[in-house]
């Protein structure tokens, strides 16, 4: 599906002795000096005191006093304040950017136009009968772009919940959760996803707001099954001439209900707050250090918005002010996307850098002195991540891995991978290959995408991490599949600060997954690893299938 993203990965090389001895001698010439990681390899969570064996983070020193990370600043507690900040920590500087087609630059609006078409598009839903406050949701069914967080901030600024679809629901899931959050307006993106939405809408919904142009004939359908059509420009107009006066959330307040699609029935509404967002994004930032993101960072966004491991980075970059450019929503294109807008940060998912890997092997097959001069990369590159050196300036960078490293834009710093295992080879290929700071991690929407992050200087694969700091992490027996917690191995299971509410109108689902203590359990099986290099990590067998994202 990727067929044209990564072609030409491998320059074309010559004079094979001439090439090695400069990389060698280039090598000791520039030599870098490791970077000490954050804690220490040997202990990279805190086991505490008791018979449940509870492991806590040791990023945040209250974590083994049973406290978890629900803010850093303040001041800045639920997505209303977050993005207020990144305003100001980016001195307005630019904020959501998009391309209108190929061969076009990147454009930008700034935060405070940012904030402001926001407020007017909010002010312009309650204008439109829309009632402030948690207990109104608002349905968005449309790919990544810069109105979907026109109007999820839009969303933040009078207290309304935002309740993402997307189109592997299908057409009967997303009439379900229209009619079960009683949901009477959707913003939707174009034509297409306004016809699938009228083929079943249920007699709640009465307006969508439409991004793009709609075709005559599907405003005269939308008419006859009495769905009023309007334009997102226009209620914005309205908006800024009503200027209703903003409702800011609290802490405890509901931000969003995502749905998951589950392998049988109905898709369950996972209940998340202000608090519980937060409190994730701020305990990866804690986790990241000196390499979080800033407001000198951009994003690349086509991990689908509608899912919390997008969701999350996306306010993590608007907190700290960094900027978000919109793939062209074709992921064909993915790498001119990313060529044009030369993005810092990046999250991830296997499915993409398997097909990463599986496109260079495959270059490769056809040249033994291409493939030789690859291997003997790789292997240097591979000995320089063992000593936690992360670099894209070497040798081997120049000579082997420049064309891959310039197919996602040649500024790659950091990587986010979630969503599935991702396997140790292509791990470790990805983290030689782009030269930039790879981190994987384990989640689930109820947990607002984070549980556990691996660190870096960390360069064994095939593991998760220790938790993050909002929450903390024991196993329970599975006597069935013979997996006991006494011996490192159970059901994951999960409490803290991220920990969602519950599922929408649907207790008795809630209860078969939150016990009365509070703690989540995850359905998942897990194992700590064993200290065989003195380190002490998460396995995590992930009994959920991968998000279908492409």
């Amino acid at each position: 599906m990727l067929q044209s993203n990564f072609e030409d990965y491998i320059p074309y090389l010559s004079g094979a002795g001439a090439l090695v001895i400069t990389g060698v001698a280039a090598y000791y010439a520039t030599r870098p000096k490791p970077e000490k990681p954050l804690w220490p390899l040997s202990a990279q969570s805190t086991l505490l005191p008791g018979i449940d064996l509870i492991r806590v983070s040791r990023f945040y020193k209250d974590s083994k006093e049973g406290k978890f990370v629900s803010y850093i600043h303040e001041d800045t507690r639920t997505l209303y304040e977050g993005f207020r900040r990144g305003a100001k920590e980016s001195n307005n500087g630019p904020c959501l950017g998009w391309r209108d087609g190929p061969n076009k630059p990147y454009q930008w609006i700034h935060y405070n136009e940012t904030l402001l078409r926001a407020k007017n598009f909010g002010s312009g839903l309650v204008s439109l009968g829309l009632v402030p406050g948690q207990h109104t949701l608002v349905g968005l069914y449309s790919q990544n772009c810069p109105e979907w967080i026109l109007t999820e901030q839009a969303c933040y600024t009078y207290s309304l919940v935002i309740v993402p679809l997307y189109d592997t629901l299908g057409p009967d899931a997303c009439a379900y959760i229209i009619n079960q959050a009683d949901i009477s307006i959707v913003v939707c993106e174009d034509d297409k996803k306004c016809n699938l939405l009228l083929d079943k809408a249920p007699r709640c919904l009465r307006k969508l707001i439409v991004i793009k142009e709609t075709r005559p004939a599907t405003n005269q359908r939308a008419k006859n099954r009495g769905v009023e059509l309007l334009k997102f420009e226009d209620v914005e107009r309205l908006g800024a001439q009503k200027n209703q006066p903003e409702v800011p959330p609290r802490v405890t307040d509901l931000c969003t209900i995502c749905y998951t699609s589950g392998t049988t029935g109905h898709p369950k509404g996972v209940m998340l707050t202000h608090q519980n967002v937060m409190s994730g994004v701020c305990a990866v930032l804690l986790q990241l250090g000196d390499h979080k993101p800033t407001s000198k960072d951009t994003m690349i966004s086509f991990l689908p918005l509608a899912h919390m491991l997008e969701r999350c980075c996306e306010n993590g970059l608007y907190m700290v002010g960094g900027s978000v450019g919109f793939y062209s929503g074709d992921i064909k294109r993915l790498s001119d996307d990313m060529k044009a807008l030369k993005p810092t940060v990046m999250p991830a998912v296997p499915r993409l850098l398997n097909r990463m890997y599986d496109k260079v092997q495959s270059e490769l097959q056809g040249s033994f002195f291409r493939r030789m001069i690859f291997n003997i990369g790789m292997r240097s590159k591979e000995r320089e991540i063992k000593k936690s050196i992360v670099r894209n300036n070497g040798v081997w960078d120049k000579l082997v891995f420049k064309k891959i490293q310039e197919s996602m834009g040649g500024r790659l710093r950091l990587m986010l991978v979630g969503s599935a295992p991702l396997a140790g080879n292509v791990l470790t290929f990805t983290r030689c290959a782009l030269g930039c700071l790879v981190v994987e991690g384990y989640g689930q929407t109820e947990c607002c995408a984070p549980i556990t992050l691996t660190i870096q200087g960390d360069h064994v694969p095939e593991h998760v991490g220790p938790p993050v700091a909002c929450c903390c992490i024991k196993l329970v027996d599975v006597p069935e599949m013979e997996y006991y917690a006494i011996n490192n191995q159970g059901e994951v299971c999960v409490k803290g600060t991220n920990v969602f509410v519950g599922y929408f109108k649907d207790p008795e689902k809630t209860a078969e997954v939150v016990d009365e203590l509070g703690w989540h359990h995850t359905g998942d099986v897990g194992m700590w690893l064993p200290v065989r290099i003195q380190v002490s990590k998460w396995h995590v067998e992930n009994n959920r299938s991968e998000e279908t994202y492409f």
